[in-house]
């Protein structure tokens, strides 16, 4: 296996003793030192396959490999080399923000002088400085986060799972999160493992997005590729002239290789294609043909969220 993968799972299965197949074959890859999205539908197996390829619940069938090591579910190795920040917030309310984190380098060990380090360094990048000495049960909901995810970075693990990590946040306390996010797999080619129902978050922060169902895996690729190749299209709207004979237009518009969808709406005509910026010249080529004149144009990228959406016929909080 080539170094650049940290995590390999090789056909995992899970089934549950009510006879729920809740992963289903789940084979994927992980590069060491990028941020890795796990998306999927309420319910379609995410929580329990990203426990089964971190090592903290055992398979059914099927292997994960982590740094070139078949791995055993709950081994002192593969704890020592996981950091979770849970979607629930999960603090010590009556320990002061250092404490808590203290607490959690004690835990697993951490030399004294390491330790130090890491909690300075952490309250300086998460914003949390001038809280050191307050305690957990009186910082914000955002302080409160960004001191959950602190407590999970600690130890200095390898692999970061983040499981829902600004839900509830405002704009300004995302943000922070997320400019920080951005900056883990540079610690020492960190990787990152990112759950998220904020598909703008998934596409900002991740270099590559697993999208699941049923326990089973859809596609796993780049956020651009997802959303240059799959999904409805992106959304070309073309303003006409002159409206008379463009049902016609339309017809021949959505008879192209290239068109999956065509509509027309008052004085314009709405399509989607995949990649639309390259397949333009043609579109317009068309209209030409068409003896139609074109006097405004709007394209609306294809998002995350509308190939989430073609793959599984649903959205993500459903």
């Amino acid at each position: 296996m080539s170094n650049d993968f940290l995590i390999s799972t090789h056909d995992l299965v899970k089934e549950f003793p009510d006879g729920v197949r809740a992963v289903d074959g789940l084979t994927i890859k992980i590069k060491r030192g990028e941020v890795f999205g796990f998306l999927g539908p309420n319910g379609a197996g995410k929580t329990t396959s990203i426990k089964m390829m971190v090592g903290l619940l055992k398979p059914t069938s099927g292997k994960t490999i982590i740094d070139g090591e078949t791995i055993e579910a709950g081994s002192e190795v593969v704890k020592e080399k996981i950091g979770v920040c849970p979607q629930e917030i999960t603090l010590w309310d009556r320990l002061t923000v250092y404490e808590n984190l203290r607490l959690i380098g004690d835990l697993y060990e951490t030399p004294k002088e390491k330790l130090n380090r890491q909690i300075d360094s952490l309250l300086r990048e998460l914003q949390l400085e001038d809280k050191r000495k307050t305690r957990a049960t009186s910082l914000s909901g955002g302080m409160k986060r960004r001191l959950n995810l602190a407590m999970a970075l600690v130890h200095d693990p390898e692999i970061v799972v983040l499981d829902e990590p600004s839900p509830g946040l405002d704009p300004q306390s995302r943000l922070v999160l997320w400019d920080y996010i951005n900056t883990i797999p540079k610690m020492g080619d960190k990787t990152v493992i990112l759950t998220t129902h904020f598909m703008e978050e998934a596409d900002r922060l991740c270099k590559r997005v697993a999208i699941i169902d049923h326990g089973k895996l859809l596609v796993d690729d780049s956020p651009e590729k997802l959303k240059n190749n799959l999904g409805e299209g992106d959304v070309v709207e073309l303003t006409l002239e002159e409206m008379e004979g463009s049902e016609k237009l339309a017809k021949d518009l959505e008879k192209m290789e290239t068109v999956s969808k065509v509509h027309v709406v008052g004085n314009k005509i709405w399509l989607n294609s995949l990649n639309a910026v390259k397949h333009l010249p043609e579109i317009f080529h068309q209209v030409e043909i068409g003896n139609k004149n074109i006097v405004d144009v709007k394209l609306r990228k294809n998002t995350l969220e509308d190939v989430f959406i073609s793959l599984t016929g649903r959205g993500l909080r459903e």
